[in-house]
């Protein structure tokens, strides 16, 4: 995130001189939670270093939050097994809600994913701030989208 550059990134992924490899899954809605895990397990598990929720991927009635948030760590840490790299997915914490917003970069740490993404328009500039400062106290890389 801003506060530390692209250095703690390559640090927290382990990849030095090269591009960092990541892309956004697609389809991006309508995917169950089960699925869209799926498809973050073959982007990682295909040799990307990341992949990211898109801006529109947030807590739908076909694919909430919370499911989300297991089925992509569960990906994440069977890509790393079987390939013995380390693997990260941006998981999207924007909310309705600073709490609520908080609550999902909580669930995300406590999950051991390193790295939360925020859509700064979408959420608000004040959310922003508060979740910078929660993600900076608390080991968390913040990549911020204009979304």
């Amino acid at each position: 995130g801003p506060p530390h550059g692209i250095q703690v990134e390559r640090d927290k992924l382990n990849k030095y001189g090269r591009p960092l490899l990541g892309c956004t899954i697609k389809p991006k809605l309508g995917l169950s939670a089960k699925n869209y895990g799926r498809a973050v397990y073959e982007c990682l598990r295909g040799g990307l270093d990341f992949t990211k929720d898109d801006e529109n991927v947030n807590s739908q009635p076909f694919m909430r939050w919370r499911d989300r948030f297991l089925f992509c760590a569960e990906a994440i840490y069977k890509a790393q097994a079987e390939t013995g790299e380390i693997r990260g997915h941006y998981l999207n914490a924007t909310a309705g809600t600073c709490e609520e917003m908080i609550r999902r970069a909580v669930f995300a740490r406590e999950l051991g994913v390193p790295i939360v993404v925020h859509h700064y328009l979408t959420g608000g500039f004040t959310a922003n701030t508060i979740l910078a400062h929660y993600c900076r106290d608390n080991g968390l890389i913040l990549h911020i989208h204009r979304a």
